[in-house]
């Protein structure tokens, strides 16, 4: 890994976690920091960026990348060998590595556990690598957003200050109204 975090060089190796971070929570985190241990930078890359208020896509672009800043801050991880990229959405899968490698800084490696992302970058001719699981029982974006919605313990899934965020924007009482009007 290059030491010297000022300095991009051509050697250095990039990779890419693509997802929606709806919101991004501990799991994110962790697979982060395992992605950061293997690589010398990391793109993450905020899919469907174009769409918010609704109840599987609650919070915009702009809210996803305050909240990812504020995980890393929390976790300690080193912002400066991150990138927080929004993509929209194109409904193409054939073509979507392509479209990323378009909107996003040279990368090397996919990190995904997700089978569809991972042949998409392997048909590309990608090195994916799959992180570990962690609990996924709990830590789910739509696990999460739906114990927002029925008043459970969603909190302790996040780090403190994304937490916080959402309370500051009200995203429990957007998820909530969203729901009525469903």
């Amino acid at each position: 890994m290059s030491k010297n975090k000022a300095l991009i060089t051509l050697d250095t190796r990039r990779g890419i976690f693509p997802g929606r971070f709806q919101p991004p929570h501990k799991g994110h985190g962790e697979v982060i920091k395992w992605a950061l241990n293997r690589v010398d930078e990391l793109i993450i890359a905020i899919g469907t960026a174009q769409e918010s208020h609704t109840l599987q896509n609650p919070f915009t672009a702009g809210e996803r990348i305050v909240m990812l800043k504020l995980m890393l801050s929390d976790l300690g991880i080193d912002y400066s060998r991150v990138y927080l990229i929004p993509v929209p959405d194109i409904f193409m899968n054939k073509v979507w590595v392509r479209y990323l490698e378009a909107l996003t800084p040279k990368f090397h490696v996919a990190i995904t556990r997700n089978p569809l992302v991972a042949q998409l970058f392997s048909d590309a001719g990608y090195e994916v690598m799959f992180p570990p699981s962690y609990n996924r029982d709990l830590y789910r974006s739509t696990y999460i957003r739906r114990l927002m919605i029925e008043g459970g313990n969603w909190k302790e899934l996040l780090t403190p200050s994304v937490a916080k965020y959402i309370e500051y924007i009200n995203g429990v009482g957007r998820l909530r109204l969203l729901l009525k009007g469903d």
